[in-house]
């Protein structure tokens, strides 16, 4: 049995629809579905969801703990959101919003503009933290993930965007004539 697939998952404010193969979460923040396979099924009992497996096979295990994953993440999505932060570390490196799209001037010649998908917020704190918030934490890792690649900070002077908290392996620079 998986470890993570038996574990029950609270509700709290959050109601859960299952009609056939489609899961709904509507909670205070929003509404997010997922597509199960035929392998796994849902039931809701007194407040708490429960994700169990229909056979023995590999693929049923294997997709056990990973819809109820899936689902405890738009559970807690619904009922708190989530949210990724991210610094930008470098001379003239900035960030602004212009509307919904975030506006990066990162040292290229041009600044970079990256559109807010639908369900996404994001927000800058001062010109150098950017914060990607929304309900979907799979979109929000995303999104995050996108904004980082523009500049990846770089191991020589750790210059570059990187996630709050990240830490960067710096390289020795060159060790000059023996």
């Amino acid at each position: 049995m998986s470890r993570i697939g038996k574990k029950p998952i609270t509700l709290a404010k959050a109601t859960v629809e299952v009609s056939g193969n489609t899961v709904k979460v509507k909670g205070p923040k929003g509404e997010l579905s997922q597509d199960i396979r035929d392998e796994v099924s849902i039931e809701v009992l007194d407040g708490v969801l429960h994700v169990n497996r229909k056979n023995d096979s590999k693929q049923a295990r294997a997709l056990h703990g990973l819809y109820r994953s899936l689902l405890a993440n738009m559970v807690e999505g619904v009922n708190n959101g989530f949210s990724k932060s991210l610094e930008m570390i470098g001379v003239g490196y900035k960030a602004a919003l212009k509307g919904t799209s975030l506006v990066l001037n990162v040292g290229y010649s041009h600044p970079v503009e990256i559109e807010a998908p639908p369900g996404i917020v994001l927000e800058t704190e001062g010109p150098t933290r950017i914060h990607v918030k929304g309900i979907d934490k799979g979109e929000v890792g995303n999104v995050a993930a996108k904004i980082r690649a523009v500049r990846k900070p770089e191991p020589y002077k750790g210059k570059g965007i990187r996630y709050v908290g990240e830490v960067v392996r710096r390289k020795a620079g060159k060790s000059g004539k023996k």
